[in-house]
């Protein structure tokens, strides 16, 4: 019961909650680069500019919507995370919402990506935002090079190949720590991971149904 309070605990400013799903918190615009947060210091503005030009010239490329965004952040930040492992960098945008906070908690981003030339577009992304020294990038099938991690993290971020949720799961949650965090992005794009994820009596699970609906998983043990 401790652990799944910590999760509630997490979740709590974000309103409501359904049986199977999360309402409320972060609404985002009616577009998809819509509903950026108010900046709070210098850093955050630099961030968010970076995301605003890249909604704004399409260079996004199957990345989460703000209001997604905005709900790793604060996950990230509320867990005080150290390192955050993405799979599926894409064109960076996920990233830069980690970063925002773990540019605070002074953690760190490992993220996973297949496409050299989306790889390249979140290099940029990250050293325009100024959050570079805070991201690895390993290119490649994140099937083969997730084998290099070996130590705890604190979150797992699925937002790859929806039919390798269970590959990933399956070699990545003894990595995760307990009280840490999975969460996957397109959650109904995956059902067999959501079953996992919901038949497990180790993990606590919660939807976050808007944006693009994401699950989000407490280890508990």
């Amino acid at each position: 019961m401790k652990r799944r309070s910590a999760l509630f605990g997490l979740l709590a400013p974000l309103g409501a909650w359904g049986q199977r799903g999360l309402r409320g918190g972060f609404r985002a615009g009616r577009a998809a680069g819509e509903g950026l947060p108010l900046a709070a210091t210098d850093q955050e503005k630099r961030i968010l500019s970076v995301l605003e030009e890249a909604w704004n010239t399409g260079a996004t490329y199957a990345n989460v919507p703000h209001t997604d965004g905005r709900m790793l952040r604060l996950l990230t930040e509320a867990a005080k995370a150290k390192h955050v492992v993405e799979i599926g960098t894409s064109t960076g945008l996920s990233g830069l919402w980690f970063c925002m906070a773990l540019q605070k908690t002074g953690g760190r981003l490992t993220t996973f990506e297949y496409d050299p030339r989306r790889a390249a577009t979140a290099r940029g992304h990250f050293r325009k935002a100024a959050v570079a020294e805070l991201v690895t990038i390993v290119e490649g099938d994140a099937h083969q090079t997730i084998a290099r991690l070996k130590e705890p993290f604190d979150i797992l971020f699925l937002d790859a190949d929806k039919d390798g949720y269970v590959d990933y799961f399956n070699r990545l949650l003894p990595l995760v720590r307990p009280g840490g965090l999975l969460l996957a992005h397109n959650i109904d794009m995956a059902p067999e991971y959501d079953r996992l994820i919901t038949t497990n009596p180790a993990l606590e699970t919660q939807y976050f149904r808007e944006g693009g609906g994401m699950s989000i998983t407490l280890k508990k043990l």
